[in-house]
C-alpha cells in the first residue's frame, strides 16, 4: 500500500507539469491546442482524485490516466517512467520543495533517486524547465464566484475571448441542449448551461464534445459561451467551463440558475458568477426538488448515491 501510494505521488507530479506547462507540447485526447494546451479536462479530477487517494479516501472507478499523449504535429509525447522522472528532476530543481524526494516509488527507490536517474536529450525542447516554461500557466485555469464556490475549469489555449456576459439558456441534459443546437435556437452572446452532468447527475461526468462540435458547426463557437457540471473533450474550442462544482444534483448555485440570467466569465480575474445576491440564489434554492435519478438501482445508482464532488476528484465516499 504504501508502494502504491508513492506510485501515485509520481504520477502527480507527472500531472502537477501538465498543469503548469512544462511540456512544450499539447495534452490529451486528441486536442489540437497551442502548445503548452492541455486536451481533455478530466486531469483536474485526476488530481483531486489522487490527493484524495493520499489522505486514505476510497477511490471511485479509475479514469484512465495512459492518454496523457498529443500529437502536435513535431512530436508524440506518451508519459513513461523516463520521462516521469524528467519531469521529476525539472520540478525538484525549478521549485525546491514542491515535492518530497524522500518518498517511496514502486521501484523501491526514492523520487529523488529516481529524479537524479533521469536522462535529457541534448536539444530537447518537449519537456522545459521551470524557467522557461512553454506558458506562465497551463491550459486550464480554475475559475471560483457564487456560480461556483467550490471551483470549475476553464480550458485556455490562447485563442478563446477571456471574457463573456450574456444571458442563460438553461438545459438539464446534454441531449436537451443539443437538440437546442441542431433546431438553430441558440443565439450569439448567449450563454448555455448544461446542468445534472456532474459526477452524481450524469452520473459520471460525460464529456459535452457533441454539444461544443454542434456550436462550432453553427459558426457560435467563438460567440456563446457554456458551462457544465460535466466535463469537456480535449477537442473543445471556445469559451467552455466545466466541473462547475457543487454540482446541480447535489444543490449547487448552478441549480438556481433560470433562462435570462446574466453570467459572467471572466478569465483574468478567475470569476465565474451570476448576477444575482445571494440571497436571491438561497431563496431559490429554498424551492429546489431533487429530481428523479436517472438511475433507481444497480452499479450507476449505487455511485451517483456515494461519489463526492468534482472538486475532490469524485471519489466514493461511504455513508454513515
Amino acid at each position: 500500500m504504501k508502494n502504491f501510494k508513492s506510485g501515485k505521488r509520481l504520477l502527480l507530479a507527472a500531472l502537477l507539469a501538465l498543469s503548469i506547462g512544462l511540456f512544450g507540447c499539447s495534452g490529451s485526447n486528441g486536442s489540437n491546442g497551442a502548445p503548452g494546451a492541455t486536451g481533455a479536462t478530466d486531469r483536474t479530477v485526476h488530481l483531486a482524485l489522487i490527493e484524495a487517494g493520499l489522505a486514505g479516501r476510497t477511490l471511485a472507478p479509475r479514469a484512465s490516466q495512459r492518454r496523457l499523449a498529443k500529437d502536435t504535429g513535431r512530436t508524440v509525447v506518451t508519459v513513461r517512467r523516463a520521462i516521469k522522472r524528467l519531469i521529476a528532476k525539472k520540478l525538484i530543481e525549478g521549485k525546491p520543495g514542491l515535492l518530497d524526494e524522500s518518498q517511496l516509488t514502486p521501484t523501491g527507490k526514492t523520487l529523488g533517486e529516481e529524479a537524479r536517474a533521469a536522462k535529457e536529450t541534448p536539444g530537447q525542447d518537449v519537456i522545459r524547465s521551470v524557467a522557461n516554461a512553454k506558458k506562465a500557466t497551463g491550459g486550464l485555469v480554475i475559475l471560483k464566484g457564487n456560480l461556483a464556490p467550490e471551483g470549475c475549469v476553464v480550458k485556455i489555449s490562447g485563442h478563446e475571448p477571456q471574457q463573456h456576459r450574456g444571458p442563460a439558456r438553461v438545459f438539464n441534459s446534454e441531449e436537451e441542449a443539443m437538440k437546442a443546437v441542431t433546431s438553430k435556437s441558440i443565439e450569439a452572446g448567449e450563454v448555455m448551461v448544461i446542468r445534472y452532468e456532474g459526477p452524481s447527475g450524469g452520473p459520471g461526468m460525460r464529456e459535452m464534445l457533441g454539444v461544443t462540435a454542434a456550436l462550432v458547426g453553427e459558426g457560435l463557437g467563438e460567440s456563446v459561451a457554456l458551462l457544465t457540471d460535466g466535463r469537456f473533450s480535449g477537442a473543445t474550442r471556445g469559451l467552455m467551463v466545466g466541473h462547475v462544482a457543487p454540482e446541480a444534483a447535489r444543490r449547487g448555485p448552478i441549480a438556481a440558475l433560470k433562462d435570462g440570467d446574466i453570467v459572467v466569465f471572466d478569465v483574468n480575474a478567475r470569476r465565474l458568477d451570476v448576477e444575482l445576491s445571494d440571497a436571491d440564489i438561497a431563496k431559490r434554492l429554498e424551492n429546489w426538488r431533487e429530481p428523479e435519478p436517472r438511475y433507481k438501482s444497480g452499479v450507476f445508482a449505487k455511485y451517483a448515491a456515494l461519489v463526492s464532488s468534482a472538486a475532490e476528484g469524485a471519489v466514493t465516499v461511504a455513508k454513515s
